[in-house]
C-alpha cells in the first residue's frame, strides 16, 4: 500500500496541521505503510529553503516539496498555488493507491481533490477545522462560492472525511454533504518528561518558585479567544498569578492584545513567550500550573491534548471539541465562552489546589493510554484497506 497525504504547507508557523501531518506519518510509517507528502515550500511571509521537486528528508518523514507562487498579496500568497505541485500530481498520483488531503479552501489540497477525480484515485480528505461553523462564517461570501462552485463537488466524490471529534461530526452532518465520514482522533508521542519542570519555568522567567502559572499557547488569532481569556484574568487580578501567552500572529493583532492586557490590568504580569517549539514549548507547558484556551472553535486542539498528558489541567471552553472529555472525565473546567464564566473557573483553580491536581492526575493516566499516534495510525491503516478494496472491487 502506498499513500499520499497532501497539505499547502508543513512548517509550524502554520500551526496544528502542520504537526499533525508531519506526525501521523511517522506513525504510518512505524505500522509499515510506505507513506509520503506532497506540500509546497511555504513558510507564512516566507519561502523554506529546501530542495524542490525531489523526495527529501525533512523533520524524519520523506516530503516532496513544490515551489509556492509568492506575490506580494498576502491573500493570494496564503491561496499557496504552485504550478509544479500541480504538474507533478498529474503526472504521479497514479502511482499510490490512496490520496489523504488535508485542509480545503487552499489550491494545493483543491487540485489534489480535482486531479485524483479525473484520474480515478480514491482519497479521502480531512479538514481540520475548516468545515466548522465558527470557520464558514469568515468570509462567508468567498467560501460560499467556493464551496458550490468547486469543493463541494470535491468533497462529496472523496470516498471520506476524517473528523477528529464528535463535535465536528455534528457540525459537518448539517452541512448536508453526501460523502460518508468517521472519527479519528489525533495522537500523541509521549515526550520525555523534564525534570523540575516547574521550578525550571519559573526560573526561566525570573519568577518566584511558587508562583501560579496560566498558560496560553496556540496560535495568536481571534479565533482563540483571547478577547474573553484577558478580560477574565482582569478580573482576579487579587489573586497571584502569572499569565504566560506562547505564540505568534499578524503585528496588527499582537498589537490588540497588548492593548487588551493594559487596558485589563495585567500586562505587568504577563509574559509573552512568541513562538516556541521542541524542548522549550515542553518546559512551558510540563512547568504551567492550567492550560487555558478559551477558543470559539476548535475541531481538535492537540496542544490541550499534550498538556493533559502531562498532568496539566486545562481549561477550555465549550468550542474546542476535547471540552466533552474534559467535562465527563473532570480533566479540567469547562465555562462558556463568557468573561465572567471563565474568571469563576480560574478563581476556582487558584483557589483550590489539591482539585486541579486531581485532575491532572487523572488526565496523565486517561490520556496515555487512549491518545497514542501507533492506536491512531493502526486504525488509519485499516481505514485506508478498507477504502482500497471496496474502489478496487
Amino acid at each position: 500500500m502506498k499513500v499520499l497525504h497532501v497539505i499547502p504547507s508543513v512548517p509550524l508557523v502554520r500551526g496544528g496541521p502542520s504537526l499533525v501531518v508531519l506526525d501521523m506519518v511517522k506513525a504510518l510509517r512505524a505500522n509499515n505503510v510506505d507513506v509520503e507528502i506532497a506540500t509546497t515550500n511555504d513558510n507564512g511571509d516566507y519561502l523554506l529553503d529546501v530542495p524542490l521537486k525531489k523526495l527529501i528528508e525533512y523533520k524524519q518523514v520523506p516530503i516532496w516539496f513544490f515551489s509556492r507562487f509568492s506575490p506580494t498579496v498576502k491573500v493570494v500568497r496564503e491561496y499557496a498555488f504552485s504550478w509544479q505541485l500541480t504538474a507533478w500530481l498529474w503526472d504521479n498520483i497514479s502511482q499510490y493507491d490512496i490520496l489523504h488531503i488535508h485542509a480545503i479552501f487552499s489550491y494545493t489540497s483543491t487540485m489534489a481533490m480535482a486531479i485524483a477525480r479525473l484520474q480515478n484515485i480514491p482519497y479521502i480528505v480531512i479538514p481540520h477545522g475548516l468545515l466548522s461553523k465558527w470557520s464558514l462564517q469568515q468570509s462567508t461570501w468567498k467560501k460560499q462560492i467556493y464551496m458550490r462552485l468547486i469543493e463541494q463537488a470535491n468533497l462529496n466524490h472523496s470516498q471520506a472525511i476524517h473528523l477528529t471529534s464528535q463535535l465536528e461530526k455534528q457540525e459537518v452532518a448539517q452541512l448536508g454533504l453526501s460523502t460518508p465520514s468517521f472519527v479519528l482522533p489525533h495522537g500523541l508521542f509521549h515526550q520525555p518528561q523534564i525534570l523540575h519542570a516547574r521550578s525550571l519555568l519559573r526560573q526561566h522567567l525570573n519568577l518566584p518558585a511558587d508562583e501560579p502559572l496560566i498558560l496560553f499557547l496556540s496560535r495568536l488569532h481571534p479565533k482563540k479567544g483571547l478577547d474573553y481569556l484577558i478580560p477574565a484574568l482582569g478580573k482576579l487580578t487579587h489573586h497571584r498569578f502569572t499569565f504566560a501567552i506562547a505564540g505568534s500572529g499578524s503585528q496588527e493583532y499582537e498589537a490588540e492584545i497588548e492593548s487588551a492586557l493594559v487596558s485589563n490590568g495585567i500586562r505587568d504580569r504577563t509574559h509573552f513567550a512568541g513562538f516556541v517549539a521542541g524542548e522549550t514549548k515542553n518546559l512551558f507547558i510540563q512547568g504551567s500550573d492550567l492550560f487555558a484556551l478559551t477558543s470559539h472553535a476548535e475541531n481538535f486542539g492537540l496542544a490541550v491534548l499534550e498538556a493533559l498528558a502531562v498532568g496539566v489541567p486545562v481549561l477550555v471552553t465549550p468550542g474546542v471539541a476535547l471540552a466533552s472529555i474534559v467535562q465527563e472525565h473532570q480533566l479540567g473546567y469547562v465555562p462558556e465562552l463568557d468573561v465572567l464564566a471563565i474568571a469563576k473557573a480560574i478563581e476556582e483553580h487558584l483557589t483550590h489546589p489539591q482539585e486541579a491536581k486531581d485532575m491532572g492526575d487523572r488526565a496523565r493516566q486517561m490520556i496515555r493510554e487512549q491518545y497514542t499516534w501507533d492506536k491512531v495510525a493502526a486504525k488509519m491503516v485499516e481505514i485506508y484497506q478498507h477504502i482500497i478494496f471496496n474502489h478496487n472491487s
